[in-house]
């Protein structure tokens, strides 16, 4: 038994080791429920912990857990592909340029106006009309994207100055790099609009799930319910991988956790 003396040298541990985590995570919540799974209801009242929870699936889990919930395909091709393998996700801010020759100096201005619009969390998702040897971003556009602390970028089209995105480290899918211009010879042609990239629909705040296997969609109003299951999914493959190390049988491992 501690000594009067011994219990309340602990008891003074406890409460300043409690305050410390409250104080650094800013929420008692986190301190009180850190064990406690996340609800779908808990992730619709939190789009942040929603976010936050997507960083840490794998994009073929979303993948698989929206094929198995809405029976629809909301992955970009393979041709979307990363300056550098990368991990990210965020809330879509859409931008279409179209393919128009002009001399306006004013004509690309609302794709600057929509880069200064975003913030934490968001993915600048472009589409170049009939862009693939067109760069619809660089270096200048990449480093104000991550001043402002974007997620990534994706572009359905190319993008250039390569060495200054990865030195600052911000992650970029495009159909390749090419050294092409857009000025003069593309329009802005909206913001947050509804696109079809790289062969899926991507509207304003749905969630952008990226990794080493590609890009993903989410649409907004499934997206707690699709994360709950990529969740699980993930949760089972990750369970496989000991146990066909163990058993050496990739059979058995199916058998025991249904999945492949």
């Amino acid at each position: 038994m501690f000594s009067p003396h011994s219990q309340k040298k602990v008891r003074k541990s406890i409460v300043l080791t409690a305050a410390f985590l409250v104080i650094t995570t800013g929420t008692v919540g986190v301190l009180l429920h850190a064990d406690t799974p996340m609800t779908q209801a808990d992730y619709e009242k939190s789009p942040l912990l929603m976010l936050e929870a997507y960083r840490h699936v794998e994009a073929a889990s979303v993948s698989d857990a929206e094929e198995q919930l809405l029976h629809e395909k909301h992955y970009m091709s393979h041709a979307m592909q990363p300056i550098f393998p990368t991990k990210f996700a965020g809330t879509a801010l859409t931008v279409l340029l179209k393919k128009e020759e002009n001399k306006d100096p004013d004509a690309l201005s609302g794709m600057l106006s929509a880069i200064d619009s975003g913030g934490p969390g968001s993915v600048y998702v472009m589409k170049v009309e009939d862009g693939a040897d067109i760069a619809g971003m660089g270096g200048l556009m990449g480093t104000a994207m991550f001043a402002r602390g974007f997620a990534g970028a994706v572009v359905d089209g190319g993008v250039r100055d390569l060495p200054q995105l990865k030195r600052i480290g911000f992650p970029v899918y495009a159909t390749g790099p090419v050294p092409s211009t857009s000025v003069s010879h593309y329009r802005f042609g909206g913001m947050n609009l509804p696109l079809d990239v790289s062969g899926t629909r991507v509207n304003a705040n749905d969630i952008i799930v990226a990794d080493q296997d590609g890009v993903v969609v989410v649409p907004r109003q499934r997206a707690a319910e699709v994360l709950l299951l990529a969740q699980k999914l993930d949760n089972s493959e990750h369970s496989m991988y000991p146990y066909i190390e163990k058993f050496h049988s990739i059979v058995e491992a199916v058998k025991q956790f249904g999945r492949i």
